[in-house]
């Protein structure tokens, strides 16, 4: 589903700002293989650079939904950012539960979402979807598979079920699409990123009650 208008442009020109700060402090460039893209810059583990995205796990059009979909007890998998610059290709369709070795279909264990900073149309590189493949087996990478583009004006974002095929869509206009990647799985699920390694805990303990939880400093049974 793709919820507009859920992102305040307060929030958006932060985290804008943020990303260009960072990529520059970083020297942050593209990973230059098939699947992260050649011309596509990520940043991750964001959570680790403390506000604003600190505000994006918890954000209060988004949680809720992906609570519904998963369970209260669900953790931040990870949380990085995709600038998808002009002539990038098409990333392979891909499931992102597929390292998950479990028959299929299966209970929703990954909830993901995409934060649109810019607006997502199919010219600039939107987030392409296989509808109803949440209900197959894992497509096979590098293969071809029709898909529709997940179109949304800024401040929208999409979520979806970890085992939906999709992909980034290919750039052919002259403007740069940006977008956060904020990832959750339930909580018997590894994560991604290992959010007890990667973030200090002295970080740790200025963030909210929830966020702690969803990084994994808690009990929550269910």
């Amino acid at each position: 589903t793709v919820v507009e208008n859920a992102i305040a442009p307060a929030l958006i020109d932060a985290l804008k700002a943020a990303l260009t700060r960072l990529e520059r402090e970083l020297d942050a460039k593209p990973a230059q293989n098939g699947f992260e893209g050649h011309k596509t810059v990520r940043i991750y583990n964001l959570l680790a650079y403390g506000a604003p995205f600190t505000e994006v796990p918890v954000h209060e059009r988004v949680l809720p939904i992906v609570e519904e979909i998963l369970d209260p007890g669900c953790l931040i998998s990870s949380l990085s950012s995709i600038a998808i610059d002009p002539g990038e290709v098409r990333q392979p369709i891909h499931a992102d539960d597929m390292v998950i070795p479990l028959a299929k279909p299966h209970i929703p264990i990954v909830c993901n979402s995409m934060w649109a900073l810019t607006d997502f149309t199919e010219a600039n590189g939107a987030t392409r979807l296989v509808p109803g493949s949440h209900l197959k087996d894992n497509p096979v990478l590098g293969g071809t598979y029709d898909s529709v583009p997940a179109e949304m004006p800024q401040g929208s974002v999409l979520i979806w079920d970890g085992a939906l095929w999709h992909g980034g869509g290919a750039n052919q206009t002259d403007q740069r699409r940006t977008g956060v990647a904020m990832n959750y799985c339930a909580g018997f699920i590894r994560q991604q990123e290992n959010q007890q390694l990667g973030l200090q805990p002295a970080l740790v303990k200025t963030f909210s009650p929830r966020l702690q939880e969803l990084v994994g400093y808690g009990d929550r049974k269910s």
